[in-house]
């Protein structure tokens, strides 16, 4: 298995495909073993993703001591080194969007270009839905909560309830998850973690610093990162786009045209 220890933290990570570079950064709880990007076909097809799995989380190091938006941008950037990548595209997805403006503001140097999906700069841009608040909650309440919040079309009220496309593949893959790390005992206090991590998040008034070529994408149905972050985003960041896509904070799941325009978009200068 490949790992990599980074500044006394050791990340599990994996590498797929060919072609450009591409970090992926995944979402809140993000692990490999449930990630249904780990074998997206279309992004293997078109690019060397390495993707891995955040401090905290997954079989990556839970170390118990407070995290910052700042550790997880310099997590990513480490793990280029180790792998031997001076620059690469990044992708960040939710959280990990997050994560990416992260790393666009701190190590601009390292960044060919930027995709920021279902994401939100905190402060005056808007901040993603507060899943630290519901973190207390049991699991089907904190669901009955979220779930409306992901994709505005789930109705949790209706009997039996109506689940917006893709959604049950995805609480299958998040019950996964928990299944995976239920002989951990880190694994709920590194997901802890990275939600008060999350919590601090605000770069909005560095934005107009974000030098790479970026790609801003956001859901239709999407209240747990609205749309009008993403265009407050997109506004804020010099020359970026916006696509809009058919779905929730889950669209890359819903929209079939969602991969493609990642990877038009990211090998549009790329060398044939």
């Amino acid at each position: 298995m490949p790992w990599a220890d980074v500044g006394g933290l050791r990340l599990y990570y994996e590498q797929h495909g060919s072609g450009p570079r591409a970090v992926f950064i995944s979402g809140t709880g993000g692990d490999l073993r449930q990630s249904p990007e780990r074998h997206h076909d279309h992004l293997t097809q078109h690019l060397e993703v390495l993707m891995y799995d955040q401090r905290g989380l997954g079989r990556s190091d839970k170390p118990d001591v407070p995290y910052t938006m700042a550790d997880y941008a310099d997590d990513c950037v480490a793990l280029m080194d180790h792998v031997g990548w001076p620059r690469a595209n990044v992708i960040g997805i939710s959280f990990g969007g997050m994560v990416a403006q992260h790393v666009a503001l701190r190590h601009p140097e390292r960044v060919e270009r930027l995709v920021l999906a279902c994401t939100s700069s905190g402060g005056a841009g808007g901040d993603s839905f507060d899943l630290l608040a519901v973190d207390d909650l049991p699991a089907a309440e904190r669901g009955a909560v979220v779930l409306p919040v992901m994709d505005t079309r789930n109705d949790l009220t209706r009997h039996p309830p109506t689940l917006a496309p893709a959604f049950d593949t995805f609480i299958a893959a998040m019950l996964g998850a928990a299944a995976l790390n239920a002989d951990d005992p880190g694994a709920a206090r590194g997901a802890r973690l990275q939600l008060e991590a999350r919590a601090g998040h605000d770069v909005w008034d560095q934005l107009d610093r974000i030098a790479a070529p970026t790609l801003v994408m956001g859901g239709r149905f999407d209240a747990l990162a609205p749309l009008a972050n993403s265009e407050r985003l997109a506004s804020r960041i010099p020359g970026a786009t916006l696509q809009v896509f058919d779905g929730g904070h889950i669209f890359v799941l819903q929209d079939p045209t969602a991969w493609p325009a990642v990877t038009e978009f990211l090998i549009a200068d790329s060398p044939s």
